[in-house]
């Protein structure tokens, strides 16, 4: 699936749909892909970098592309969410911004239920641990 069907599942549009591609799920877990750290216009930048806490919001889209595709899966409409917690977060580099090649995520459903969810996600350049953490949401 392109970014354009990402963004079909999330409420961030334009430039703030931080992943370009899924590379596959299933019901418990997700691996996406995305190259738009680099660009210079991205959003999220400050002063000119990219650094590594953002590396959450894109845990937190993985969670949210997750949870719309099974909610699609099952027929149903696409709930929105809040994400409410973040829990154990470890960052192992600064920035971003100054990567040369693809970040990829695999987040993992630990709780799913009608009112939100948890998931444990790991971010990675080159295979190389960047971040990891736990989201929680609950939906609208």
């Amino acid at each position: 699936m392109a970014r354009e069907d990402i963004a079909a599942l999330i409420p961030h549009q334009g430039a703030m749909c931080l992943w370009e591609e899924i590379i596959d799920w299933d019901h418990e877990r997700i691996r996406l892909v995305s190259h738009g750290h680099r660009d210079p216009a991205h959003p999220l930048r400050h002063n000119g970098r990219l650094h590594a806490v953002h590396l959450c919001e894109y845990g937190a889209q993985a969670m949210a592309v997750h949870g719309g595709l099974i909610a699609r899966a099952a027929g149903e409409a696409v709930k929105p969410g809040m994400l409410v917690s973040l829990r154990g977060v470890e960052l192992h580099v600064g920035r971003i911004d100054d990567l040369p090649g693809a970040l990829e995520v695999e987040a993992h459903c630990l709780i799913a239920e009608a009112s939100g969810g948890q998931y444990a996600f790991v971010i990675r350049h080159a295979g190389v641990e960047l971040a990891r953490g736990r989201a929680g949401v609950i939906h609208r």
